[in-house]
C-alpha cells in the first residue's frame, strides 16, 4: 500500500541507528556529526506476526510471504529548521510526505556522543521538534486563510464561511503551542485543510532511546517522556537502538542467545513495528494455499472489494463474492475443507467489513 513512517528527532539521537535495525534492505550511514543523513533512506520491513508462521505450518505452502511497512530515515532537525536553519526546508518537505511519524528521543547521558541542546532533556527535545513543525504549519494555515477571506467575508457562501472557521480553529491551536491532531474534527471538516497535509497532524510514536541498563525498567528520562507522552494519548517504545542494530545483523541462530543475555524474549523492534503497524490504523488479513501463505495489509474498516483490491484491481472490479474463515477457526479445525463441514468457512458479500486475521478467498468475474 505504500504507507511510510518518517523516523524523525533531533541529530545524534539514534535514527539512522534505529533505521538501519529495522530496515531489511537498506542501511543508513550512521554517524556522530550534524546532519549525516542528507537525502531521506527508505527500507522495506516485514511486520513480524506469529499468525502467518502458524498458518504456514498447517497448510506447508511453497511460499511464505510476511506484509511489509516502508521505513525512512529523515535528516536530523535543528531549532529554526521551519526558517530554513539546518536542513530545515529539506527535512520537512520530507515529513510532509510520510503517513506517520517515529520519534526517536534520546533519554541516555554519553558524554562522547555530540549534543548541543545541554542535558539530556527528553521534554525539551520533543518541544523542539514540534515547534518546528507547528511554526511551519501555522504558515501553511494562515496562506490559505488569506486566500479564502474574501470568499468567507461574502454573507451568502456558507461554505467559505465553515472552512474558514475550521482554518481559524486550527490557527488557534499552533498559537497556542498545541498540535492539530488534539483537535477532534470530523472526516468532512479534516478534508478542508487535507490540501495542506498539516505535519502536526500526524500521527506520531515515540521511541526512548535507553541505556543498556535500562532496556527492561526504562529510566527517569524514559518515565518523563511517558508520562508526557501519555497526556497527548500517544505511545513510548523503550530501546536501545545501537543492541537493536546488533540483533538485527545476527544469524537467527544466534539472536535468542543474545537476546537471553539482556532479557529480551524478542527484539525490541518487533514491538516497534507492529506499533508503527497500528499506528497506521492497519489490518492484516490472509491468503492461505499450496502455492503460498501471505499476509495483506488493508486500512480498518475496510470492505471485503477493497480487501481484494490489493490482490489485484480486477478483484474488486468483478467482486462477486468472499469464503472466509476465522484465524482462530483455521487455527483448530486444520483446513479449509474441516472449516467448510464444520460450517466455519462464511460466505461474504460487498458489504462485509474485514476483520483482523480472516483467512480470505474471492470470487470474480471480469
Amino acid at each position: 500500500m505504500g504507507l511510510q513512517c518518517g523516523i524523525v528527532g533531533l541529530p545524534n539521537v539514534g535514527k539512522s541507528t534505529l533505521f538501519n535495525a529495522v530496515s531489511n534492505n537498506a542501511k543508513a550511514q550512521a554517524s556522530n556529526y550534524r546532519f549525516c543523513t542528507i537525502e531521506p533512506n527508505v527500507g522495506l520491513v516485514d511486520v513480524p506476526d506469529d499468525r502467518l508462521n502458524k498458518l504456514a505450518e498447517i497448510v506447508k505452502p511453497n511460499k511464505i510471504i510476511p506484509t511489509t511497512i516502508e521505513f525512512v530515515d529523515i535528516a536530523g532537525l535543528v531549532k529554526g529548521a521551519s526558517k530554513g536553519e539546518g536542513l530545515g526546508n529539506k527535512f520537512l518537505a520530507n515529513i510532509r510526505e510520510v503517513d506517520a511519524i517515529i520519534h526517536v528521543i534520546r533519554c541516555f547521558e554519553d558524554e562522547n556522543i555530540l549534543r548541543e541542546e545541554g542535558g539530556i532533556n527528553p521534554g525539551g527535545d520533543k518541544d523542539i521538534i514540534d515547534t518546528e513543525l507547528q511554526l511551519k504549519d501555522l504558515e501553511s494555515v494562515e496562506k490559505k486563510m488569506q486566500r479564502i477571506q474574501k470568499q468567507a467575508q461574502v454573507s451568502s457562501d456558507v461554505k467559505a464561511k465553515h472552512e474558514y472557521e475550521i482554518l481559524k480553529q486550527c490557527r488557534d491551536c499552533l498559537n497556542d503551542g498545541k498540535n492539530i491532531r488534539s483537535l477532534k474534527f470530523s472526516k468532512e471538516d479534516k478534508l478542508l485543510f487535507a490540501d495542506l497535509c498539516f505535519l502536526t497532524d500526524k500521527p506520531v510514536l515515540y521511541v526512548a532511546n535507553v541505556d543498556e541498563v535500562s532496556i527492561l525498567t526504562g529510566n527517569k528520562y524514559s518515565e518523563a517522556l511517558t508520562k508526557i507522552a501519555e497526556d497527548e494519548g500517544a505511545q513510548v517504545i523503550i530501546l536501545n537502538n545501537s543492541i537493536e542494530a546488533q540483533i538485527s545483523e545476527m544469524e537467527e541462530e544466534d539472536k535468542e542467545l543474545f537476546q537471553s543475555e539482556y532479557g529480551l524474549t524478542e527484539p525490541g523492534l518487533n514491538r516497534l513495528i507492529r506499533s508503527a503497524y497500528k499506528l497506521l490504523k492497519l489490518i492484516t488479513y490472509f491468503t492461505a494455499g499450496v502455492q503460498e501463505v501471505r499476509a495483506w495489509t488493508i486500512h480498518e474498516g475496510w470492505k471485503a472489494p477493497q480487501a481484494a483490491s490489493v490482490i489485484h484491481t480486477d478483484f474488486e472490479k468483478g467482486f462477486i463474492k468472499a469464503e472466509v474463515i476465522s484465524y482462530n477457526d483455521y487455527l483448530h479445525y486444520k483446513t479449509e475443507a474441516a472449516c467448510r463441514e464444520s460450517g466455519k468457512l462464511r460466505i461474504e458479500g460487498k458489504e462485509y467489513i474485514v476483520k483482523d486475521g480472516d483467512v480470505m478467498h474471492f470470487r470474480f468475474n471480469v
